[in-house]
């Protein structure tokens, strides 16, 4: 027994010595993206080399933000002598601000394995996480590609053309005949036309209610963020099509404005507005919107205004004033469908319990449709989306608007 424990010890101290010879032993770094995109899967890699002269067994623990609430993270690999590794894990944040990651542990075995050596590296990086610019990237790819239908996105036949003059010019075979200027085809004595592009430069706001109506989370996303993600999608694509892009917030009043412009800083100044909204958890002002808009912007403007109504008792509350926003600019109310409720009436009600609460849900589906009905017979253009698929509809909507010259 004792040759047993002596012959354990001995076999230990040398696994000791063995791993902490090398002062080295593994070398580790964490590289994190320069910011995270909220709501989207964004990438960390971890460089692992082994810098021992023998292959040994890691297992990495990555002390994640306390955001995610995850705290048996880890990763277990082999390195043979000298040899270098790549990890890649996903990470998902769906909270805007600072996410400061903890320290990079290293768990070295040699191939006797009594021992673990416990190795830290970069201790305390911050990334900060930003709405989703990587949804920026990909719509703005498919909104001037050939594939808008594999995104749910879709081509709007563009009907006449827009009254936006640009020049008279000698008439040519082919020119639209209605477009022909007869006072300056009298004094030219030949034909001349008017020719017209497309309406550029129109004003595009958009509006978030950030009032507590907004904090619903679906999907771990509060439907604040999935506003915010679409706002910074559709004022990159406002902009492509040489439109100006602007914002703003509201609750009690209007906050974080961006006025409505067309420069190379426009997208920057949108995105550090969006980085730091949050709900005020308070009733939503509309009457004190209305007198804000009615001060502030006096071109007629697209107003893609994002909140939510869950009764038609909410919105009558608040109808006479966005029927008189609608009255100076082209309004469009988004709102939003309630997704789990409709995942919970398709389940088949067997109790008289299930019955009961299933028909209660219906009932608020239905309302939601009378919500948009009620708006459209207002004049009121509307949008009732599912929270994943806010950014599409919002997409589609502006450019049918756009298609049909409304604005």
């Amino acid at each position: 027994m004792q040759l047993i424990v002596g012959g354990l010890f001995l076999v230990t101290v040398l696994d000791v010595f063995l791993l902490y010879r090398n002062k080295i032993g593994v070398q580790a770094k964490r590289e994190l993206p320069e910011k995270l995109s909220n709501g989207d899967n964004n990438s960390v890699i971890i460089n692992v080399t082994n810098r021992y002269l023998f292959p040994i067994k890691i297992k990495i623990i990555d002390e994640l933000p306390v955001q995610w609430q995850i705290r048996d993270f880890t990763i277990n690999a082999n390195l043979n002598s000298a040899e270098e590794k790549k990890f890649t894990y996903q990470v998902r944040p769906t909270e805007r601000g600072e996410y400061h990651f903890g320290k990079l542990n290293i768990f070295s075995k040699s191939p006797i394995g009594l021992v673990a050596r416990k190795q830290q590296f970069q201790d305390n990086q911050m990334v900060p996480n930003y709405p989703s610019f990587l949804q920026l990237k990909k719509y703005e790819f498919v909104a001037f590609s050939n594939k808008l239908n594999l995104f749910g996105l879709k081509k709007i036949r563009q009907i006449g053309h827009t009254l936006e003059f640009e020049q008279i010019k000698d008439y040519v075979t082919g020119d639209d005949i209605r477009n022909i200027n007869w006072k300056a085809t009298a004094k030219k004595n030949q034909l001349m036309v008017n020719q017209y592009q497309d309406e550029k430069s129109q004003p595009v706001y958009s509006v978030i209610d950030k009032g507590r109506v907004m904090k619903m989370p679906f999907n771990h996303l509060s439907l604040l963020d999935y506003a915010i993600n679409a706002t910074l999608v559709i004022s990159n694509i406002v902009l492509k099509k040489q439109d100006k892009a602007g914002m703003f917030t509201f609750s009690r009043k209007m906050e974080n404005q961006v006025v409505a412009k067309r420069r190379k800083s426009q997208m920057r100044l949108i995105l550090e507005s969006l980085y730091n909204i949050n709900t005020d958890y308070s009733e939503s002002d509309f009457a004190r919107l209305y007198i804000d808009l009615k001060r502030l912007i006096k071109q007629r403007s697209l107003l893609l205004l994002y909140t939510n109504f869950e009764t038609l008792d909410a919105l009558h509350r608040q109808l006479p004033y966005l029927k008189a926003i609608s009255k100076n600019h082209l309004l469009v109310v988004i709102f939003f469908k309630n997704t789990e409720l409709e995942a919970f009436a398709e389940k088949e009600a067997r109790t008289t319990r299930e019955i009961f609460n299933k028909t209660i849900a219906e009932k608020f589906i239905y309302e939601k449709k009378l919500i948009a009905n009620e708006l459209r017979k207002h004049g009121i253009q509307t949008i009732l989306t599912a929270p994943e698929n806010l950014t599409v509809n919002t997409i589609n909507k502006y450019l049918e608007i756009k298609a049909r010259g409304l604005l």
